[in-house]
């Protein structure tokens, strides 16, 4: 059994892609985006990842933020399990109705201020799943919504940016929610 594992392996070749050249580019953008959060919060900033009913591929873009080549908590910001915890709420996929009252009162539990973004198409207009029976549409159309991410899913580059600029227009004040 293992010798024609062994020889199949031979025979293929190795399949997979080069690993990502971490540029300069992205080195400087992080740098950036840690020297920002720094000066606007003085501190990390924390969020409160919610699922209202996506399909999960935005859930996965977002987990690909903490893998070392995006390296989110070095930059200054986390994940937490408490709303009670967050600065921010990071909204996935359609409200489905069933989770409306959820995603609702984790709003209310969150400090102010309160910034919203919601990620990839689904949590903007509704993506393929709209508004039915089963979904409310989009997160707007239940929270107040600060940053839309779009993109099915968006890369986590995007959705780090949508996070900086929610951080950068509460700074600036133009977010002040309770």
């Amino acid at each position: 059994m293992i010798w024609k594992v062994v020889k199949q392996v031979l025979k293929t070749g190795i399949r997979t892609e080069p690993a990502p050249v971490q540029g300069d580019a992205l080195q400087v953008e992080a740098g950036r985006i840690h020297a920002d959060v720094l000066a606007i919060l003085g501190q990390a900033l924390t969020i409160r990842l919610v699922d209202a009913g996506s399909c999960n591929g935005c859930e996965l873009e977002i987990n690909a933020l903490s893998n070392p080549y995006y390296n989110i908590e070095g930059l200054g910001i986390k994940f937490v399990a408490s709303p009670r915890h967050a600065d921010m709420l990071l909204v996935t996929g359609p409200v489905s109705r069933n989770m409306a009252t959820a995603l609702q009162r984790t709003y209310d539990a969150i400090p102010a201020p309160k910034l919203v973004v919601a990620v990839g198409d689904c949590g903007c207009d509704g993506g393929i799943f709209g508004e039915s029976y089963a979904s409310l549409g989009p997160v707007s159309n239940v929270l107040p919504v600060d940053v839309w991410v779009p993109g099915c899913p968006p890369a986590p580059i995007e959705i780090l940016r949508g996070i900086l600029a929610a951080v950068r227009r509460c700074n600036v004040g133009s977010v002040e929610r309770s």
